[in-house]
């Protein structure tokens, strides 16, 4: 018997539409010892705002060129690109008590 693919990307980024979703999204994100798990929940969250690069490059203060590689996988961005991008997206980088 054939098992049906499922695709969770088209229903992650519609979740990701909400802001508050988002937010949880990318602070679970943030808690994984992997940064590049981070770089990626922030690719789909700026996909799933409808996120055009050049705008965002733009108000972030960055060129676009940068902006593909801080979102990269294979990147290791400057703290202060990260904030500039969240930023640019609504977001703002904070650290608060770890929970244990």
């Amino acid at each position: 018997m054939k098992r049906k693919m499922i695709d969770y990307q088209e229903d992650l980024i519609e979740s990701l539409r909400n802001h508050k979703d988002a937010m949880a999204y990318l602070n679970a994100a943030l808690m994984n010892d992997d940064e590049r798990i981070f770089l990626l929940a922030l690719k789909n969250v700026l996909e799933a705002q409808d996120g055009d690069m050049t705008s965002l490059a733009k108000e972030a203060d960055l060129n676009r060129e940068n902006l593909y590689h801080i979102l990269s996988p294979k990147d290791n961005p400057k703290l202060t690109c990260i904030k500039s991008l969240l930023n640019a997206m609504g977001f703002e980088l904070a650290v608060q008590k770890h929970r244990r």
